[in-house]
């Protein structure tokens, strides 16, 4: 079964870091590239319902846009 997942990729000083929004857990992927993130994160998500099965998928409700933002804080 084909489903989609929104992802949040992040750049950091030592490669890329993944990990999927709407999915119960924790699950993450890294590789030194853009496209080797995204194909860990693909991988680690086949795996993590094949281990913790199709419940993990249903989280409601689903996610249905994602955003991202920066602002300043004072601390």
């Amino acid at each position: 079964m084909l489903r989609q997942f929104k992802v949040i990729i992040e750049k950091t000083s030592d490669g890329y870091v993944a990990y999927p929004l709407g999915l119960k857990g924790i699950v993450v992927g890294q590789g030194d590239t853009y496209e080797e993130a995204l194909s860990d994160i693909k991988s680690a998500i086949r795996f993590h319902v094949e281990t913790f099965g199709e419940e993990v998928l249903e989280l409601e409700p689903p996610v249905l846009e994602a955003f991202v933002a920066e602002m300043g804080v004072n601390v």
